[in-house]
């Protein structure tokens, strides 16, 4: 029979443990959505074309409201990739980093 301080050692026990289990299990899975090869690649140049862009407009070959145009739909491709991999546990699928792709290409086309 467990006594009342086995008991509250017990259960003190246990959701440590399940703190701890929860806490790591976070960890990982937030380490693995990051490090996401084909996350990354679309990220990265999402991250390559918005420097292109700030560098345009520094040099004058883009205006405010063209680079203004740019970033937004930029950021709808992030949105989309973030959507598309948190529907897919933190990861995009090939099909899904072609179409990202093919959006970026479109905008990398409009910057000169």
């Amino acid at each position: 029979m467990f006594t009342k301080g086995r008991c509250k050692a017990v259960a003190l026990a246990a959701l440590s443990a399940l703190v701890v289990g929860v806490s790591a299990s976070a960890l990982a899975e937030t380490n693995w959505e990051k490090h996401h090869p084909r996350r990354t690649e679309v990220n990265d140049r999402l991250a390559h074309q918005n420097k292109r862009i700030n560098r345009d407009v520094k040099e004058g070959k883009l205006t405010p409201a063209q680079a203004h145009k740019l970033h937004k739909e930029d950021r709808q491709i992030r949105h989309e990739e973030r959507a598309m991999a948190s529907q897919n546990g933190g990861h995009i699928t090939k099909q899904e980093q072609r179409v990202l792709n093919r959006q970026e290409n479109a905008v990398s086309r409009q910057i000169p």
